[in-house]
């Protein structure tokens, strides 16, 4: 409740602003705007930008949030790994705790799940212990959905509709209250590897309007999602007309919310506010 109606666009809808990178990715990221390498600068961002929440590690969220405390909501980030391995057997471990995030006030706690990874049985098992830690507390899980492996890409690849669809299904059957997704390929030139009844759709959507078939692809994973929220990762940057589509088109489409990081904190500060506001005032037009 405090983040759906107390914090953020307040009607429902969730933005989210993620600083998980650091870890996934390394340095890296912060290169296109070097004060964003400071967490004070997302902390900032978040406070005066209005978000429903932050996503920290442990780390960050002992060290840094601490001046925030009560205007800043923190999803803590309980697993993760470094992207300097093949993701093949991709696996994210547990390095932090439910109790981590009960102590440090954290209104959520996120999951990253690998979809299809070889190692999905491992990850199952450790998911379940975060889902029944997340129940012994009254903490919400999100869980970020991602395809992943080189059986994913033998069957259309981690962001086609097959891929996207699956780990929006399976973030229902293991017990998420909010799933994270990437957006899926409406038109994937490695359609042909994908299951039958997914080909079907490419074919049936080949020719609609680019718009038309991106709604409907988007459509397709909220409702595999059933009763779990779903949130719309914004990725790389994009240009500002690409990302206020992909904000548009996904929460039209029935998204509870967008969870934006790269296409925030890599501007200078008032661009980032300046573009927070423009999605939070879309959030406001279509209420949860």
């Amino acid at each position: 409740h405090r983040l759906l109606y107390e914090h953020g666009p307040g009607n429902g809808t969730l933005l989210f602003l993620p600083i998980d990178q650091g870890l996934e990715h390394g340095p890296i990221d912060f290169f296109p705007n070097p004060s964003s390498a400071d967490p004070d600068y997302q902390c900032r961002l978040a406070k005066e930008g209005g978000y429903s929440g932050i996503v920290f590690h442990i780390g960050l969220a002992t060290k840094y949030l601490k001046d925030y405390a009560g205007t800043v909501p923190l999803v803590l980030k309980l697993n993760g790994k470094t992207n300097i391995p093949s993701d093949a057997e991709a696996f994210s471990a547990q390095e932090s705790t439910v109790e981590d995030a009960v102590r440090l006030g954290a209104d959520a706690v996120g999951y990253t799940l690998y979809v299809g990874s070889p190692a999905q049985g491992r990850d199952f098992v450790q998911l379940g212990q975060v889902r029944a830690e997340c129940e012994r507390y009254g903490m919400p899980l999100i869980v970020w959905s991602y395809p992943r492996g080189s059986a994913i890409n033998a069957k259309g690849g981690r962001n086609s509709i097959y891929a996207v669809d699956y780990a929006a299904r399976l973030a229902n059957e293991l017990g998420a209250d909010v799933v994270k997704l990437n957006v899926p390929k409406f038109r994937d030139p490695d359609n042909a590897n994908s299951p039958a009844p997914y080909r079907q759709l490419y074919e049936e959507w080949k020719e609609l309007d680019e718009e038309e078939a991106y709604r409907l692809a988007v459509e397709k994973v909220v409702a595999s999602a059933g009763k779990t929220m779903v949130l719309f990762s914004g990725g790389s940057r994009i240009s500002d007309e690409d990302l206020l589509l992909k904000a548009r088109i996904c929460v039209v489409a029935g998204a509870t919310g967008l969870i934006f990081g790269r296409n925030m904190w890599q501007r200078p500060f008032d661009e980032a506010l300046q573009m927070t506001g423009r999605i939070k005032e879309l959030l406001g037009h279509f209420p949860a």
